[in-house]
């Protein structure tokens, strides 16, 4: 009454102590079920349904002594064995056998099987119990589950009962530690008969008995022990043993990791050399039981491959990476083992493993409890497990040589493991073919190339991290300390006439407003130029219809000619030692030519670059542009002006020393970034290049992937035509920090890395993808690469992803009320980035190998012409 439900244990009608007779008879199954019934409500009830069987053994004087429990398999195996029939009592309606054994005394088994666990569950549900338990898992009858929660059972789900699938355990023969298998799983048939009046089954055949795998166990030897090591070979522990192995004068038995041996191949030479074995391991160590058929073949032919490249023979012996360290019990555990025996090896497993492997504490087990594991496990097996490579093998080296001495003054005997199953070690490592041996050499030569291919891959992928971070690094703290810097710079009393020159083609959507910032600023003795090169658009007509009538704007029209020809035109007109160049799709703030003009003050002082700032900020991409000029633009400027080696004072907002372009031989239409290409000249020539932080100006991004590739492609194209014009000033002493910083920069981190970084993005990002793709087993795809490797990799990129965020967050750090919202998608950003620009790049180093011009610059517009805007200004991260 208290109980919500009780379990009936409906079995052991005769038990391991009786007579032998019907484990549950149904008669006397369904008898107990009504008893029980009487006292308790069906609803509480849970009837315990038994499959499995008793054995029981006569005694001399013919009776039965106490009987042995057998699982279904275990009895089917026994029966199939003693080629015994087995029997379907009509009484009980429990199936049973009997068979004589090697010392001629007679067995009785009777089973539980599916068919017996059908009659008992339909008369459970006939009587209507809350629900039913198997006892026991692991020696159920395995044909038994399509029938098991099928109520109200019918024809088809009966039918099911025919299969016989094979069972778990093992058919185990002889004694040892190399496994030879003779037989896969096969499934049984059964017959029956049904009679639909009672719903149960009244008999049934066997008419072939399920097997499951059958192991040939070899190379069982009193007092004979060989000593194996997996994992190696390792630089720092292989050579240590292989030392005691010589001093003891000892055998061993190397199961190599193909990735590991490539790496020391001279390592496995000597192990060879020095008379011991050599088996497979592997190529890369994955988890034997979870990777593919197709998987398996790649990293057993790999690593023999790499044996006969090596050393000039094949060897037969393999011993699955994280080996079978006990005597196998079930299928799942030796499931792969028949594919490594189709290819020719024999499968070499170990009963005496010490776990010197494993950590206790963080810290490998000592020396003294690895050598006593051995000492008493000694009697259990013929092979020992050790490792040489894979980890800290100190206390392993320490115990070896104690194992030796200790196994010795026994009496055991050390040997091979060809010694155990009686041949030579030139019949477990086979001398190749003359055809095999011109293979090998081949295959040689691709592992070669393999190793310094991975080598010069590992190398370059950690040197571009290496170099990016640190240059990354550099740049922060030198823009730290400029702003860190007093700054000297004093406006002239009077102040100085300056010319505005603003070059336009075709930039009738932003033009009116950019004039427009320009007459508001602070200057009084201000002139304006703008030269229309030629535009096809309404930009000459906005011009002459908005400023035609101010005194200090000048208008120039023109045919086409280029933004240097626009420029050298408003140059020859200015008549002030200093002149401002402008985009015309830039509107700068009312302080900003303040800002740059004061910094004439210093004679030494031939151009000034202004703070440029993206003022579009409404949509993602333009947002990411914004964030690309602080971080990466204004704070390398920030950096050089330190260093006085500043490579481009930019179109959008530049003031310049009239006198200094001249002497640079004025503006010049030899590259499309005449901007980069006039402060190089200039730097050169001795003149300083500096910064203003504070000179604001605000220009309009692109604001489609098309118009920034295309943008993009003429700064690139640019600078690598600058690059070449003034190459001479490489690594040369008289041109200072331009030659040896600012030139090299370019070269290395605008040039070579971004041309070679697609390469290493694709096959880090491809190579983590198909990693994790085979950890999941989406792909049959081999890996050839380890869990190790991929740490490491990703290690080093989180590292410099890490450095370039803290160097982002300086550089807003040290720029004025800034929206730090710009930060949030930096890593959005910086992978989007890098795809671009390596479209750009190499689209530039085309263009330039094949000498294409390339046209006016600006930013083409993809829409139609819109009315005039406002003023440009740093968009709120609510208005966002």
């Amino acid at each position: 009454k208290k109980c919500d439900t009780i379990v009936l244990m409906n079995y052991d009608q005769h038990w391991p102590y009786s007579q032998p007779g019907p484990i549950a008879a149904q008669d006397w199954f369904v008898e107990n079920l009504r008893q029980v019934r009487e006292v308790v409500p069906a609803q509480k009830i849970v009837v315990g349904i038994a499959s499995y069987a008793y054995d029981w053994a006569a005694a001399p004087k013919k009776e039965y002594g106490a009987a042995e429990e057998w699982s279904i398999q275990e009895a089917l195996l026994h029966a199939e064995e003693s080629d015994a029939d087995v029997e379907f009592d009509g009484d009980s309606l429990n199936p049973h056998y009997s068979y004589f054994d090697e010392h001629n005394r007679v067995h009785q088994v009777w089973l539980l099987d599916a068919v017996t666990a059908y009659n008992e569950l339909r008369a459970s549900e006939r009587l209507g119990v809350q629900g039913t338990a198997l006892w026991r898992l692991g020696s159920a009858d395995t044909s038994l589950w399509p029938i098991w929660d099928a109520l109200r059972a019918d024809d088809g789900a009966r039918q099911k009962l025919a299969d016989l699938p094979p069972g778990p355990d093992l058919i185990l023969e002889g004694d040892g530690d190399i496994w030879h298998i003779t037989d896969t799983p096969k499934h049984g048939k059964r017959s029956f008969q049904y009679d639909p009046a009672s719903d149960l089954f009244t008999d049934e055949s066997y008419d072939a008995i399920p097997l499951s795998y059958n192991i040939d166990r070899l190379g069982g030897a009193t007092k004979k022990i060989a000593i194996s090591f997996d994992d190696g070979p390792d630089s720092r522990w292989t050579p240590k043993i292989l030392d005691i192995l010589e001093e003891k004068k000892a055998p061993g038995v190397f199961f190599v990791i193909g990735d590991e041996a490539n790496k020391r191949p001279d390592i496995l030479r000597r192990e060879f050399a020095e008379g011991h074995e050599i088996g497979n391991h592997t190529f890369t160590h994955p988890k034997f039981d979870e990777i593919s058929h197709t998987q398996i073949r790649w990293e057993l032919n790999l690593t023999q491959r790499l044996i006969e490249s090596t050393l000039g023979v094949k060897t037969i012996l393999f011993r699955p990476p994280y080996g079978i360290d006990h005597q196998p019990e079930y299928a799942e555990e030796v499931a792969q083992l028949p594919l490594a025996q189709e290819m020719g090896y024999l499968i070499v497993g170990q009963r005496i493993d010490p776990d010197d492997w494993s950590l206790r504490g963080g810290k490998p087990i000592p020396a003294k409890d690895i050598v006593d594991s051995v000492l008493k496990q000694a009697d259990k097996g013929n092979i020992i497990l050790l490792h040489d490579g894979g980890g800290d093998r100190t206390q392993t080296v320490i115990a070896l040589p104690q194992i030796i001495d200790a196994l010795r003054a026994r009496g055991y005997q050390l040997v091979s493991v060809s010694d155990l199953i009686g041949k030579t070690r030139a019949e477990v490592m086979l001398t190749l073919s003359p055809e095999e041996r011109f293979e090998a050499r081949a295959d040689g030569f691709i592992f070669t190339l393999y190793q310094w291919l991975r080598f010069l891959i590992g190398t370059i992928f950690i040197l571009g991290i290496v170099l990016v971070s640190g240059r990354a690094v550099i740049i922060g703290l030198l823009a730290l300390i400029e702003k860190l810097r007093p700054d000297h710079s004093v406006m002239p009393d009077p102040p100085p006439s300056v010319t505005v020159l603003i070059p336009a083609h075709n930039e009738e959507r932003v033009i009116v407003q950019t004039i427009t910032s320009v007459l508001l600023a602070d200057l009084q003795d201000l002139q304006i130029i703008v030269v229309d090169d030629g535009s096809t658009d309404k930009t000459g007509e906005l011009l002459d219809t908005n400023f035609s009538l101010e005194p200090r704007v000048r208008i120039i029209h023109q045919v086409n000619r280029g933004k240097a020809a626009a420029l050298n035109q408003a140059m020859s007109l200015a008549d002030t030692e200093i002149v401002v160049t402008i985009d015309a799709d830039t509107e700068i703030e009312s302080d900003a030519l303040d800002k740059l003009i004061r910094h004439f003050s210093d004679p030494q002082v031939g151009a000034v670059a202004g703070n440029v700032k993206v003022g579009n900020r409404s949509r993602w991409l333009t947002r990411w542009q914004a964030l690309e000029y602080i971080t990466s633009q204004n704070m390398e400027k920030r950096a050089f002006d330190l260093l006085n080696c500043i490579t481009v004072v930019p179109g959008a907002l530049g003031a310049w020393r009239k006198k200094a372009i001249e002497a640079a031989g004025g503006i010049t239409a030899d590259t499309v970034a005449e901007d980069a290409d006039l402060t190089i000249a200039i730097r050169r020539l001795g003149w300083r290049v500096t910064y203003d932080e504070e000179a604001i100006a605000w220009t309009e991004a692109p604001e489609t992937a098309g118009q920034l590739i295309r943008q993009r492609f003429r700064w690139t194209f640019g600078t690598l035509q600058s690059f070449w014009k003034h190459g001479d000033t490489l690594l040369r002493p008289k041109y200072g920090t331009l030659g040896w910083i600012a030139l090299p920069n370019i070269f290395v981190f605008q040039l070579v890395l971004p041309l070679i970084s697609p390469i290493i993005d694709l096959m880090f990002f491809g190579s983590r993808l198909l990693w994790v793709l085979a950890q999941f087993r989406v792909t049959r795809l081999p890996q050839l690469w380890t869990t190790s490797d991929v740490e490491k990799s990703v290690l080093f990129f989180l590292g410099f992803l890490l450095i370039d965020i803290l160097t982002c967050m300086v550089a807003f750090a040290l720029e004025h009320k800034e929206d730090w919202t710009l930060l949030i998608p930096v890593l959005l950003q910086r992978f989007y980035y890098r795809q671009l620009m390596y479209v750009v790049l190499f689209r530039s180093v085309k263009e330039a190998v094949s000498g294409r011009p390339v046209g006016w610059r600006g930013v083409e517009s993809e829409a139609p012409p819109q009315a005039p805007k406002t003023r440009p200004k740093p968009a709120t991260a609510e208005g966002n």
